[in-house]
C-alpha cells in the first residue's frame, strides 16, 4: 500500500500551504483570543501528526489526516454559525473549503 504521507509532492506542499495560512489568520485574528490562537494552535499540530518526520507518528498518520480533514471542516461550520461576515472570514473559508477537498484527494491517492 502506497503511503503518500512519506512523501511530499505538489499535493502535499498543497497542504502545507493551506493549513499554515488558515493557521497564520487565525492567529492574526483578534488576537489574543483564545479561541483563534488554540484553532490556529491545533492545525499546526494535525499538520505536523500528518507530515513531521517522526517515526513514532507514522502508524497515526492516517488517523491524524483524518482529525485535520474533520477539524477543518468543524472550523467551517462553526464559522457558518458564529462567525463575523467579513472578507478575511470569507477568504479562510475558501482557503479551509480547499484544504478540506486536497486531504481527500489525498486520502484517495493512499
Amino acid at each position: 500500500m502506497k503511503q503518500t504521507t512519506d512523501r511530499t509532492g505538489p499535493l502535499q506542499l498543497g497542504i502545507i500551504a493551506l493549513t499554515l495560512a488558515t493557521a497564520i489568520i487565525h492567529f492574526t485574528l483578534v488576537f489574543p483570543s483564545a479561541l483563534f490562537i488554540l484553532n490556529g494552535l491545533g492545525y499546526l499540530a494535525l499538520l505536523a501528526a500528518v507530515y513531521a518526520p517522526i517515526p513514532a507518528l507514522a502508524l497515526y498518520r492516517r488517523l491524524a489526516r483524518w482529525a485535520l480533514l474533520g477539524f477543518t471542516a468543524l472550523t467551517v461550520i462553526l464559522w457558518v454559525f458564529m462567525g463575523l461576515r467579513a472578507p478575511i472570514g470569507y477568504i479562510t473559508k475558501l482557503i479551509e473549503v480547499a484544504l478540506i477537498a486536497l486531504l481527500v484527494l489525498e486520502r484517495r491517492q493512499d
